[in-house]
C-alpha cells in the first residue's frame, strides 16, 4: 500500500479553514494553480471531492466536515512534536534518572545533589548504579541517563562529555599510623604494605612504575576492586591505600591522607551522556545540577 503524503494534512487543514482555493494559496504562499493541483491530489487520496462549488464559492462535503476537527488536531500535534525543546517546569517534573558512578561519588556528592533535587524537583527520583567499566553500551541503549568517570579509549566516540572536576591520588592510612607523622618520603612510602585497587585484579600500576626509577618496590598485601573496600581495610590495619582525593572525600572521614611522594598526573572526572538526550529539557536541567554540585564541593 502506498504511504500517503503527510504534507497534504497541512494543505487540507488550510483549505478547510479558508473554504477557498485562492485564500489557501495566499496563506501557504503558493500559486492558485499549485493549490488546485494539491486539492486534486487530496481528492484522489481521500476518494472524496472535499470542496464542491456552490454558486461563486466552495462548500465542504460531509466527509470534509467530519475531517475538519480531526485534521486540525493532527497538524497541531505534529507541530508541537517538531517544535524545538524549550524549558521545563522542574517542579512539575515526575521522572526517574539513572546515574552510573564509581565508588565514592555518591557518598561525596550524593547528599548535596539529592538536597537540590528535593528542593527544585520533588517529583524527580535518582537511581544510582555502579560503574564497573568504561563501556558506553548502557548509555547507548538508554539503560542509564548519565555516567561519571574518566573518558577513555572504550568511551563511545559519539558520547557528549563535560568536565566535572580535576582529581589526584592520595595516600591514606589510619590515624596513628607511622606515616601519619613526619615527612612521607618515597622510601618510607614503599617500605609499607599496600592495598591496590584494580577492577581487573592487577597488583601493579602507575605507582609501581613511578617507584621503579628510584630503585624502590612496594609490597602489595591486598588487591581489591573498590575504593570503599580499600579504605575499610586501611581503617582497621597498618595497610596503605591509594585513592582519588575528591572522589572519596566522605569515605576518607576519620583517616589520615597525604600527598603521594612520587609524581602521578592529575586526571579529569567527566559527565557523559548520549546525544539523543542532549536537547531534553529535564536531562539538561539535571546535567547542570550535577555540574553545580561538583563545582561547589571543592
Amino acid at each position: 500500500m502506498t504511504r500517503p503524503d503527510l504534507n497534504l494534512l497541512v494543505t487540507l487543514d488550510v483549505l478547510l479553514a479558508e473554504g477557498s482555493v485562492a485564500g489557501a494559496a495566499r496563506r501557504l504562499r503558493l500559486s492558485p494553480s499549485a493549490m488546485s493541483r494539491a486539492l486534486a491530489r487530496l481528492r484522489a487520496t481521500t476518494g472524496d471531492p472535499l470542496l464542491v462549488r456552490a454558486g461563486r464559492g466552495l462548500v465542504p462535503t460531509p466527509r470534509a466536515l467530519a475531517l475538519r476537527g480531526r485534521v486540525g488536531q493532527l497538524v497541531e500535534e505534529a507541530e508541537a512534536a517538531l517544535r524545538p525543546a524549550g524549558t521545563v517546569d522542574v517542579r512539575q517534573l515526575v521522572r526517574t534518572f539513572t546515574l552510573r558512578t564509581r565508588e565514592g561519588f555518591v557518598e561525596t556528592f550524593g547528599p548535596a545533589l539529592l538536597a537540590r533535587v528535593a528542593r527544585e524537583a520533588p517529583g524527580v527520583r535518582l537511581r544510582f548504579v555502579p560503574r564497573p567499566d568504561k563501556d558506553s553500551t548502557p548509555l547507548r541503549e538508554g539503560i542509564v541517563d548519565l555516567d561519571t568517570g574518566v573518558v577513555g579509549g572504550t568511551t563511545g566516540p559519539e558520547m557528549r562529555t563535560v568536565a566535572l572536576f580535576r582529581d589526584r591520588f592520595l595516600g591514606v592510612v589510619r590515624k596513628g599510623h607511622p606515616l601519619a607523622r613526619g615527612k612521607v618520603t618515597p622510601a618510607r612510602f614503599a617500605a609499607g604494605r599496600h592495598i591496590v585497587v584494580s577492577r581487573r585484579g592487577l597488583d601493579r600500576g602507575p605507582i609501581d612504575e613511578a617507584l621503579e626509577p628510584l630503585g624502590l618496590k612496594r609490597e602489595v598485601a591486598a588487591v581489591v576492586d573498590g575504593f570503599a573496600t580499600a579504605l575499610a581495610l586501611a581503617r582497621g590495619s597498618d595497610l596503605i591505600a591509594t585513592v582519588p582525593g575528591r572522589h572519596t572525600g566522605s569515605l576518607r572521614a576519620g583517616l589520615q591522607s597525604f600527598p603521594l611522594p612520587v609524581p602521578l598526573p592529575e586526571f579529569t572526572v567527566s559527565l557523559l551522556w548520549h546525544p539523543r538526550l542532549d536537547a531534553d529539557p529535564g536531562h539538561r536541567w539535571l546535567r547542570g545540577l550535577v555540574r553545580d554540585v561538583c563545582a561547589a564541593l571543592r
